[in-house]
Order: structure tokens, then sequence, then C-alpha cells
């Protein structure tokens, strides 16, 4: 939680956006796959990225002054970071998920009419194809920088068959299957997500253990049961309460007794006030989705007790947004 407040705090949070609209243009612009491992002249970037070079020097100091880019003379480099990172060919990159902030950049900058009408803001198109991209793909990169590691850490000893509700790409689905080789996963989303769901399981050979199930959990059943366990990873705040209550019950209709169902999602502690994150996140939903926001651990509690799962524990993950996870048995 924010403390000690001051006039420089205060300004640097008003002004807070314009770090992020310098680091979204220059994602979008591709400046870092541009420099890759080089150090060039803004004459030569400006070529490579077509662009106005007076502008684009403006662009490279201010990255250069955030510490994403490296000056010597008047020669542009990518620090480590930066090329770990935001150059498009590392399998670390995270520019997706950094277009997914851009692309709903616009609502942000209307959260008071979302605030004074309760209702999504209207906000620009980028084509609904080139959004969902970058939203499923940045969903890729976040869940690649946490879901090896948590696979790892989360007790599926027993299991046979793991349901992916909401998996989109399939990340965690792939990644429980390699740290439990007698695992098989079904990931359950809707059709439009099958093409990057395939495209991710088959860069890791894994097609025989990770299958497909297209369907619109909000609304239909919930196929391809029974399971042993479940994962539902970022789905609660997309939806209003009653809605993630009956996602849960659906869910455990398909569980074996004994099954673990494991709810992973920036869970709000009983205040509502933290962590700050998921705080905000509510509002994220508010400008635009209309109906979801973060759930308090009580409310998540009572939406799985209510579906008939018991033993309830409450699970650390250590990521950068402070997710959490609730597990309950069937």
């Amino acid at each position: 939680m924010e403390t000690g407040w001051n006039v420089g705090k205060l300004l640097n949070i008003s002004s807070g956006y314009w770090k992020g609209c310098t680091l979204q243009a220059a994602v979008r612009l591709d400046i870092f796959s541009h420099l890759g491992n080089d150090c060039i002249a803004v004459g030569e970037v400006a070529e490579k990225a077509d662009t106005d070079q007076v502008a684009t020097e403006m662009l490279l100091d201010g990255l250069a002054a955030m510490a994403l880019l490296e000056k010597t003379d008047t020669r542009y480099g990518n620090t480590d970071f930066s090329r770990n990172y935001l150059v498009r060919s590392s399998p670390q990159y995270m520019g997706h998920i950094i277009l997914h902030h851009h692309h709903i950049l616009d609502g942000w900058a209307q959260l008071d009419t979302a605030v004074a009408t309760g209702r999504p803001a209207d906000k620009r198109s980028y084509g609904a194809e080139i959004e969902r991209q970058s939203f499923l793909l940045g969903m890729y990169n976040l869940a690649m920088g946490l879901a090896p590691e948590l696979a790892k850490r989360i007790d599926l000893n027993g299991c046979s068959r793991l349901l992916d509700l909401g998996g989109g790409p399939g990340t965690y689905a792939i990644h429980f299957c390699l740290a439990n080789p007698h695992l098989q996963a079904v990931i359950f989303d809707r059709a439009t997500t099958e093409p990057f769901a395939r495209q991710t399981i088959d860069a890791y050979k894994i097609n025989d253990r990770v299958s497909f199930i297209g369907g619109d959990f909000t609304t239909e059943a919930i196929e391809g049961g029974p399971y042993d366990a479940a994962w539902l990873s970022h789905i609660l705040h997309s939806n209003d309460e009653e809605t993630c209550r009956r996602i849960i019950e659906k869910t455990a209709r398909q569980m074996l007794p004994g099954g673990r169902i494991l709810i992973h999602d920036f869970i709000l502690d009983n205040t509502r006030t933290a962590p700050e994150f998921a705080a905000l996140f509510s509002l994220n939903m508010l400008i635009n989705n209309g109906v979801g926001r973060s759930y308090t651990d009580k409310e998540i509690r009572t939406m799985m007790e209510l579906s008939g799962l018991s033993d309830l524990q409450r699970l650390s993950v250590g990521s950068a947004n402070d997710s959490s996870i609730l597990m309950g048995i069937v």
C-alpha cells in the first residue's frame, strides 16, 4: 500500500502514463528488435523503423532515460534486460502483453465516465483479431514466467486427468503435463482460441497428452470429464458473482470424488484494499468488461463451499502481480 505521500510522488503517479506510452510506442515500432544485439546511430534506427529521425531520437533518449536503452555518444543499444524481454525473437518476449496494455489505454483515459455510468468505456478499436492476438499471446507471455515453476510446486501426485478451464494457449496445461509425466490435460475454451493452443501444444511436441474442447463455459456445460484436477486461472474476474458460482459448480460436477479444483486469480483481502494490483484490476474490468471484478478471499471461499468443495486452502504464488490460489476438494 502506498505510504509517505508527497507532491513528487503525486505528480509521478499522475504522469505515469508517459512512461507507459513511451514503452508501448517503442514496442509498436519494434525499436528493441531493430536494435537487437547492435549499437547503432539514430538515423539507422529511423530507417529500420520507417520513422521521423528527429522524433525517433526523442523516443530513444526517453528510453535511455528509463534505462531501457544504453546510449554511447550518438549510438543506441539494448540493455541486457531489454534484449531478453523486449526483442521479438527472444523466448522471454513480453511485447504482446505490452501491446494489450496499449489497446486498453484509451478506455483507462475514460475511467471517470465509466465510474459515473457504471458501464464500460467506449474506446477505439485496433481490430478484433489484433486485440485478440495480443491478449492471448500476452497471457502466454505472463504465464510463461510463472507456469514452469508453479507446475513443479503444485502437488498433482495421483492425478491422471486435468481440466484447464479457459486455458487459452494452454501454457499451464502443458507445463503441468511436463512436470507430471502420467498426466493428461484438456483445455476447455472458446473455439476461437484453439489455433493459438494448437500452436503452443505443437511447439512442445505434447499433442498426445494435451487436447482441446471448444465451448463457452459461462453458458454451456463443461465436457470431457471426469477429471481429478481442475485449473481455473484468471476466469472469475471476467464474470459476475452468480456466473462465477455456476462455473465452479459446473466444474465440480465434472470431477471425480476427491478431485481438487484450483482457482488462480487476483484475490483481494476482505477489506478490498489490498493487494493494490487486485484493487486496481477491478477498475480495469469496469472499463473493459462491465460485469467482472476482483473477488475477495471470503467471496471465493463462499462460492466454492456452495459448490460442495471442502478443505479449502490458500496457496501463495509469488507472482509479479500478486495473484494467488484457492484450492478445494470435491
